[in-house]
């Protein structure tokens, strides 16, 4: 099977930008035959190669990615590590319960990495806020603290004037604070896990796959190699389509994000408000808002649908455009601060909420579409992916298990005029929320 899209990332990643340089990369040459090969070097593919190395300690692990690890979409998110998502009405209470297990046992799988191996991302263990604008982000909001109460969640109820204690604004009519939700420099966290992978495990960057055949070995061709493998595990997200699996359960979105230079003391003064916060909105199509703390704001909202991963010139432009928009009605005190980085990245959504965990085919794995939450599900969906293929049980597995999958998608054009309508219609729902 020929793959027919890369992913193509910007270099405009705030959250990149402010790392050191890339180090150099190990490009995928010759030909290969190893154990297993993970497609893949985000959070997901990560947990997994890890767990592999665990398990099997006598394997030869290889792990591929078309860019560079820490370069795409774990990278490019709002650095939210949630344990609680939003409510899904359709999985009841019990099915909320499993999700909030699973992306707990992920968070804390991160920070026992982060407290193992001394990773410095910026770990922050404020909670989030959940704020709501109109009477829209107000419907939202209280549908989500019903299915809260309903799970016996703890959350801090917040009023116009909290809101504006902690954030310096008073855009926000009221929200909410839940408590386990960290906040992190996600290409930090992302980077430094890469660079912290067991010796068994060989890591090739800038080697995008380019066909994937099943003889009788799988034979993966990237970049200018070939690797000869008995399991294959795609850890790809938004990508996965593109490699010929899943086209007809999941889809990608770009999502954009633009990050402000470092305020001036003088700046942080006239905003006031706690030195660090990271707030999303209920209405989904809202705006996502964070206060670093190295005193940067960041403004996340907008998504085009792009199946060829690919946008037309001029979309970031008018992106920033949004989000200058969106950064001075809520901070009318700071409109010298220019927007110092604007940036895309692209996730892997289905129509139902659900994402895919198990097997495509013998030896072949996959785990993908977090529709938006894919730091701590992604983790912890990785490892017991690997426990999953090994043989291996455990009350979590279970869980992953039991939740439901992706539902059926109708094939391009439908499939884009669908996605772009359900958008068209969401984003004027929103529209206050921005």
């Amino acid at each position: 099977m020929r793959v027919r899209h890369w992913p193509n990332d910007d270099s405009a990643c705030g959250w990149i930008a402010t790392l050191s340089p890339f180090a150099p990369s190990h490009v995928l040459g010759g030909e290969l035959r190893v154990d297993c090969a993970v497609v893949g070097a985000g959070f997901t593919g990560l947990a997994i190669a890890r767990r592999l190395a665990e398990h099997r300690p006598d394997w030869r692990i290889v792990v591929l990615e078309a860019q560079r690890a820490g370069f795409g979409a774990s990278a490019r998110n709002s650095g939210f590590i949630v344990d609680v998502g939003h409510y899904e009405p359709a999985l009841g209470i019990e099915g909320n319960r499993r999700l909030a297990r699973l992306g707990r046992a992920g968070r804390d799988q991160l920070r026992a990495l982060v407290d193992a191996h001394g990773i410095e991302c910026v770990w922050s263990t404020r909670g989030r806020l959940h704020g709501a604008v109109s009477d829209v982000g107000r419907r939202a909001l209280d549908t989500f603290v019903a299915g809260l109460e309903a799970m016996g969640e703890p959350y801090e109820p917040l009023d116009s004037r909290a809101m504006a204690q902690i954030t310096g604004t008073t855009y926000y009519r009221d929200g909410i604070r839940t408590p386990g939700t960290v906040t992190v420099q996600p290409a930090a966290l992302a980077r430094a896990l890469a660079d912290m992978l067991p010796p068994t495990v060989e890591r090739f960057e800038e080697s995008p796959v380019r066909a994937i055949h099943r003889e009788a070995r799988f034979r993966l061709e990237a970049g200018p190699g070939t690797i000869l493998t008995d399991r294959i595990f795609l850890a790809t997200d938004g990508f996965t389509p593109a490699l010929g699996f899943l086209r007809r359960h999941l889809f990608p979105l770009f999502t954009f994000a633009s990050l402000t230079r470092i305020l001036m003391p003088a700046e942080q003064a006239a905003l006031g408000g706690d030195p660090e916060w990271g707030l999303v909105p209920e209405e989904r199509m809202g705006s996502t808002v964070r206060r670093t703390r190295d005193a940067r704001l960041l403004i996340r909202n907008t998504v085009h649908h792009a199946p060829t991963f690919a946008m037309r010139p001029g979309v970031l432009r008018r992106v920033r455009a949004i989000h200058r928009r969106t950064f001075d009605a809520r901070f009318p005190m700071l409109a010298g601060v220019e927007l110092e980085h604007t940036w895309a990245g692209v996730l892997g959504m289905s129509l139902n909420g659900a994402h895919f965990f198990g097997q495509l085919a013998p030896g072949l794995f996959a785990a993908a579409g977090y529709n938006g939450v894919g730091v701590a599900m992604g983790t912890i969906a990785g490892r017991l992916l690997a426990d999953l293929a090994v043989g291996a049980t455990s009350p979590l597995l279970d869980d992953m298990l039991e939740l439901p999958r992706p539902s059926w998608i109708p094939p391009q054009p439908l499939l884009g005029v669908g996605v772009r309508t359900a958008l068209a219609v969401l984003s004027a729902r929103a529209r206050a929320e921005l």
